[in-house]
């Protein structure tokens, strides 16, 4: 599970820390994604800075945070959902960080309200549908409930952090009742439990075994891109919606990160923040990991660009993560595994 290297290598233009930095970097990350080692290896040719790693599950490393307390080496936690980096806020293991280039390059809503952790890279979290058998696939979050739709749904478990934060939005907007009503009727109109990944959920319709599936985007684009087993051979007869464009916007999941409270190197972390937050990295996070970036106006991977434009839901993910505890409850009460 540990990992030490010099890594991440490419000359960023990053305005105010061109100049060469010695020191060291400790990075505990959760993402998972091999095509990130170009990030570390640029951070690392920009300056100077060695990135030692340690990855390992969101929970893992929060509780190695904790029981390591004021003796961790770490630095810098990044993860990939809006549940486990505010857990990690909530726990006491982050601090606020004082950065004119975060405030300035990285939207509001994508950053915790006490600058302890910041987005830098996100995910739409879309509907998809076979376009051999849905002539009118749902245009909303909320249409997955219409009795049109029963036994053609699938979807992820109630466990999965995405599910989690999808229905913690939805609580958000729409409030508790109502959410915990369509919650009920989506699990009824279940074409299966709920199984596996998101690449799952889109093999099911490639199978047959479902006509509607919810995942992030970026699964998708990505077996545009490059082959996927079971679902890069048939992309063509799967259709997608972002929903809710004439109100609340798509969903979007975000990876994040931010600095240990009791962080050794903490130059070096905001530095390393910052990074991800360049023109380069945001467009490497597009083209090697076919996501959406959270700094405005950088351009898209053609396998990205290839959804379409859609209106995002701005909502402040300190909202959604205020409604965890509820959509945990919720999810529970309408008898979704």
């Amino acid at each position: 599970m540990t990992t030490k290297t010099s890594l991440f290598a490419l000359a960023i233009a990053m305005t105010a820390t061109s100049a060469i930095a010695e020191g060291e970097l400790n990075l505990y990350s959760s993402r998972h994604y091999d095509t990130d080692e170009r990030l570390y290896s640029e951070f690392t040719e920009a300056t100077g800075i060695t990135v030692n790693r340690i990855e390992g599950k969101a929970d893992e490393l929060i509780a190695r945070m904790e029981a390591e307390g004021s003796n961790s080496p770490v630095d810098v936690f990044l993860t990939v959902d809006t549940v486990r980096i505010t857990r990690a806020k909530d726990m006491g293991l982050l601090q606020s960080v004082d950065s004119e280039v975060l405030e300035a390059k990285v939207p509001a809503y994508l950053q915790d309200d006490d600058n302890q952790w910041f987005a830098f890279s996100q995910r739409a979290r879309i509907l998809f549908y076979d376009k051999n058998d849905v002539t009118n696939p749902p245009a909303t979050y909320q249409d997955l409930a219409k009795p049109e739709y029963e036994g053609q749904i699938c979807i992820r478990s109630s466990s999965n952090v995405y599910t989690q934060n999808i229905v913690a939005a939805l609580v958000a907007h729409l409030g508790e009742e109502a959410t915990g009503e369509w919650a009920k009727a989506v699990v009824g109109n279940f074409a299966r439990a709920p199984q596996g990944g998101d690449t799952d959920q889109l093999r099911g319709i490639v199978s047959g075994e479902c006509d509607i599936a919810m995942s992030n985007t970026y699964y998708f684009s990505r077996a545009l891109r490059k082959d996927v087993s079971g679902l890069s051979d048939s992309t063509d007869m799967i259709g997608w919606v972002f929903p809710n464009q004439n109100d609340i916007g798509a969903h979007m999941n975000i990876s994040g990160g931010g600095v240990a409270v009791n962080a050794p190197n903490k130059d070096n972390a905001v530095k390393f923040l910052e990074y991800l937050a360049s023109e380069q990295a945001q467009q490497y996070f597009s083209a090697g990991n076919d996501e959406y970036p959270a700094v405005p106006g950088v351009s898209l991977a053609p396998s990205v660009a290839a959804l379409g434009i859609f209106r995002p839901d701005a909502i402040a993910l300190s909202d959604i993560a205020e409604n965890i505890d509820a959509a945990q409850r919720i999810l529970a009460e309408a008898g979704w595994e």
